[in-house]
């Protein structure tokens, strides 16, 4: 089942990148390594079992900047997550997919509640009768720069087929509501990002 807390780590390299820095990164039931390989941005995806589990990896964490530290354009930018649903669960901590897609959120506080209740009927829907979407998970952030609900998506077909869930009239009607009734943040309250399984 999927892991009650995420560390969302994006790792943005400069053109000096070799790829063979990727080579001894080696992805397992509590770590996931996704790349967007147009933007050169590593995604790591952490699960933990609960707050205290986390608090035990600082030396870990520490250890992947050293990894990374001398091809880096900026500092590593992390998120912790509390997971909140499922509606297509994974059966391990984490995806295990060839694609992820992170869909971020910002939603008022005050209409929090409202709008858990109006994503179960629109949102969710959608995702469950998609078999393009393999993997749909739901978390709130609980330290962000970049504060709100989280989707991690996990899909392992044609990019193309998976985003046309998303672009059909339907969706765009989901997107107009939520866009008027629940989304804050400006232009960061809501975004999607794309990573690909390494193939280094």
């Amino acid at each position: 089942m999927p892991s009650k807390v995420v560390l969302i780590s994006r790792f943005k390299f400069s053109p000096r990148f070799k790829g063979e820095i990727f080579a001894d990164l080696i992805s397992s039931d509590r770590v996931r390594y996704y790349l967007d390989y147009d933007e050169m941005e590593l995604l790591q995806l952490r699960a933990y079992d609960d707050l205290a589990d986390f608090s035990g990896d600082e030396y870990e964490l520490e250890a992947d900047v050293e990894r990374f530290r001398e091809y880096m354009s900026a500092d590593v930018v992390r998120e912790l997550l509390m997971h909140v649903e499922s509606p297509k669960p994974c059966d391990s901590k984490l995806p295990d997919t060839d694609y992820i897609q992170l869909r971020h959120v910002e939603v008022l506080p005050e209409k929090y509640s409202e709008y858990r209740q109006w994503r179960a009927g629109t949102i969710f829907q959608v995702v469950k009768e998609s078999v393009a979407v393999e993997v749909f998970l739901a978390y709130h952030s609980i330290v962000s720069g970049q504060p709100g609900v989280m989707f991690i998506a996990g899909f392992s077909g044609d990019p193309a087929e998976y985003q046309e869930v998303f672009e059909t009239d339907r969706y765009r009607e989901i997107v107009r509501q939520a866009g008027s009734n629940y989304i804050t943040g400006g232009m960061d309250g809501l975004y999607t990002r794309n990573y690909s399984r390494l193939t280094f």
